[in-house]
Parts: structure tokens; C-alpha cells; sequence
């Protein structure tokens, strides 16, 4: 087992120990054929082999079974133990990571000319016995022989050190953290379709948002609380909630566009020259009966002017009945009259002029005056709702 948290790994091996004790021979015919004997290890010499990098609380977790002693004088010491070993954790790569684990073990108080440490194997473990284990994929045990000299003794010491080569087996993480990630952050892109009137559009990022937090939080409570290294998941989940949080953002900004009115805000002409004409047209989007083109976009400002100057050159007849000047003028209206408010005015002199119509000119100026602020009051809607027309578009 690996404990990530705390960079401990925990195993379940067997320690081989086998030396030749002289003083242990015997003949075995003399002693009724009698070829081996078990004893306590407390009885005769043993070699004090100790695991360095041991976390254990008692530091040495073997159990002490009884050495096997042949006639020859060889003892055969084969005690079980549950090791607790201290093991570097490189979660760079964490879930696609494999780990090197070492143990190291050696006598604690012989050094390299009293006591020689030889491994039985050059492939280092016997893993014959290994239960398969279900995060984690046992690559080999390697040994290598080692002689090191400490600063508290002049002798060297010999110790033997196996490295546990261990791979993490990704289909957990994958179907319950990168799965489920990446369904989630794909909703973030679901929230630009819906329409800002929803209200439900700052909801869904936000909800987004703190689900990546939580699948975040899951993973930074298994690794280790060291800075050596970020693991490579935690980077993604970082780049998912900063694109997620870029959504947010935009939403909050789409949403503030499309609720603007003419009598709070005025659209800027930058404004007007990026999100209405030249972004659209780059995006391939168009307002019904509105199509943008590379054409209008360069004539866009001499078109307004055009269009001001005609505006301009309509009387109020024309604003409100939509007849251009062309047509009134085909039906007899004079050309170089300046509109029908001057036409009314000269009725207005004549009705004044001649004492039998004054009811009539009265009435005809109120008319008139109505018509005006009618005019007046559907021209000022219409231009309020171009305006609001022209933010809710900014904000697609």
C-alpha cells in the first residue's frame, strides 16, 4: 500500500536470511541423525539487520520466528514483517506517475569487515509471491549492494538496497475524475448558447465553477502538502477553472450589454465600429435584413451622413405619413416650401387674415401640435429601441 499523504509505503515481505555459525556444527550420527534444530533467536547469534529508512514506531516490524540450524553450522532465519518505509513521492505526473520506493537494509552495529552483506539473486526480490494489488502495478525489485561511510565511524558499512518500482493504475482516476471534469467544464461552453432574458445564465458558470472546486479539493487531499512539484492533474483542473472563470467573467460582462437602455447608457462609436460592423463581420454574423458586408463596412460612415442629411430634408409630413419630398412634390406640393409646418403657418396667416374660419386655424394648429409630439415621441421610441436593439446585438 502507498500512502501518498503522508510518502509512506507499506509492505508485507519476508526477509531471507541465511549465514554459517561454526560454533553451531555437529555430527549427526552421533546425536540420533538429528540433522536440524529450531531455536529462538534470542538463544544464539543472529545478524542485527534493520530496515534504514524504517517510519515504523518500533523501527523494526519483523516478527521473530525461530532460526533453522543445519549440522553444517548454516542458520536459515526467515522472519515476516510488515515494513513501514519512507518514500519520496514524485507526483509530477500524478495519475500517469510510477514511483521508486527504496528499502534499505544493513547491520546496525557490524561494519563491512565484520559482517558482509551478499544478495542470493542478482534480479534482487523474489516476487513469486506478490499479491496483485488494485492502484498499482509492481514493475520489479532491483537490489544493489552498497558500501558507505558515515561521519560517525572511520569503517565502512555495507547495506543492501531494493527499489520498489511501482506504476499507478489510471482507470480509477480516469473514469472518476477526468471523466466527470471534463463532461462538466464542456458545460461551461453550453452557457454562451443560452439567452441572457433566461436568467440562468450566470447560475450555470457559477455552479460549474464550484463543481471543478470540489474534484480539485479531492485531489489535493491525497497528495502531499510538499512544493517540489505540481501534479499534472492539478494543472489541468487549474487551466479548467480559469477557462471556466473566464466564462464567468464574459457572462457577467454579456449580461451587463444586454440590459443596458438608452436612458442610462449611450453606446461609444467604438463600440459601435467593433461589436456592430467589424467583429460580426469577422464572425460571419448578421442581424435579419441586415447583412454586413467588407463594402458597407468601409462606406458605413458616409452612409450615415447621407442618411442624416435626408433625415433632415423631410418635413414633418414626411416623418409621419414616410413620403419623401419627391413624392409630395408629384402631388402639387410646392418644391421650394419649407414643409408643411410652413404650409400651416400660411394657412395659419390667411385663417388669421380672414375673421370667418378662426375656429378652423385653431383647430388646425392643435392638430398640427399633436401630430408633432406624436412625431416626436415614436421617433424618440424608435431611436431608444435601435439603441437597446444595438447593445442586446453587442451582447450576442
Amino acid at each position: 500500500d502507498v500512502d501518498e499523504k503522508n510518502q509512506l509505503l507499506i509492505t508485507n515481505i519476508w526477509l531471507s536470511l541465511e549465514w554459517t555459525d561454526y560454533n553451531l556444527r555437529w555430527n549427526h550420527s552421533e546425536y540420533g541423525n538429528v540433522k536440524d534444530l529450531r531455536i529462538t533467536p534470542n538463544k544464539i547469534w543472529r545478524p542485527d539487520v534493520l530496515m534504514y529508512n524504517s517510519a515504523d514506531e518500533g523501527f523494526d516490524g519483523t516478527y521473530h520466528t525461530n532460526v533453522v540450524v543445519r549440522d553444517s553450522g548454516k542458520c536459515l532465519y526467515v522472519p515476516p514483517g510488515i515494513f513501514k518505509s519512507t518514500c519520496k513521492m514524485d507526483i509530477a505526473w500524478f495519475p500517469f506517475d510510477d514511483q521508486h520506493c527504496d528499502m534499505k537494509f544493513g547491520s546496525w552495529t557490524y561494519d563491512g569487515s565484520q559482517l558482509d552483506l551478499i544478495l542470493n539473486s542478482e534480479e534482487g526480490g523474489d516476487l513469486s509471491d506478490f499479491i496483485t494489488n488494485g492502484e498499482w502495478y509492481l514493475l520489479g525489485m532491483p537490489g544493489k549492494k552498497n558500501v558507505n561511510m558515515y561521519a560517525c565511524c572511520p569503517e565502512p558499512y555495507v547495506d543492501v538496497t531494493f527499489t520498489m518500482r511501482i506504476r499507478r493504475r489510471t482507470l480509477y482516476y480516469f473514469f472518476n475524475l477526468i471523466v466527470p471534469c471534463v463532461l462538466i467544464s464542456s458545460m461551461a461552453l453550453l452557457g454562451f448558447t443560452l439567452p441572457p432574458d433566461s436568467g440562468e445564465k450566470l447560475t450555470l458558470g457559477v455552479t460549474i465553477l464550484l463543481s471543478l472546486t470540489v474534484f480539485l479539493n479531492m485531489v489535493a487531499e491525497s497528495m502531499p502538502t510538499t512544493s517540489d512539484a505540481v501534479p499534472l492533474i492539478e494543472t489541468y483542473f487549474n487551466c479548467i477553472m480559469f477557462m471556466v472563470a473566464s466564462s464567468v467573467v464574459l457572462t457577467v460582462v454579456v449580461l451587463n450589454f444586454h440590459h443596458r437602455t438608452a436612458d442610462i447608457h449611450e453606446m461609444p462609436s467604438w463600440v459601435k465600429k467593433v461589436f456592430l460592423l467589424w467583429l460580426p463581420w469577422v464572425l460571419c454574423m448578421s442581424r435579419p435584413g441586415r447583412k454586413i458586408t467588407r463594402k458597407q463596412l468601409m462606406i458605413s460612415s458616409r452612409m450615415k451622413e447621407l442618411e442624416l442629411k435626408e433625415r433632415s430634408s423631410k418635413s414633418l409630413l414626411a416623418n409621419v405619413l414616410d413620403i419623401d419630398d419627391d413624392f409630395r412634390r408629384s402631388h402639387g406640393v410646392p418644391p421650394n416650401s419649407a414643409g408643411f409646418m410652413r404650409t400651416a403657418s400660411t394657412l395659419e396667416d390667411q385663417s388669421s387674415a380672414s375673421p370667418a374660419c378662426p375656429v378652423a386655424a385653431r383647430d388646425l394648429q392643435a392638430i398640427l401640435r399633436e401630430l408633432q409630439f406624436i412625431t416626436n415621441r415614436m421617433k424618440k421610441n424608435d431611436e431608444e429601441m435601435e439603441v437597446m436593439s444595438d447593445w442586446k446585438f453587442a451582447a450576442m
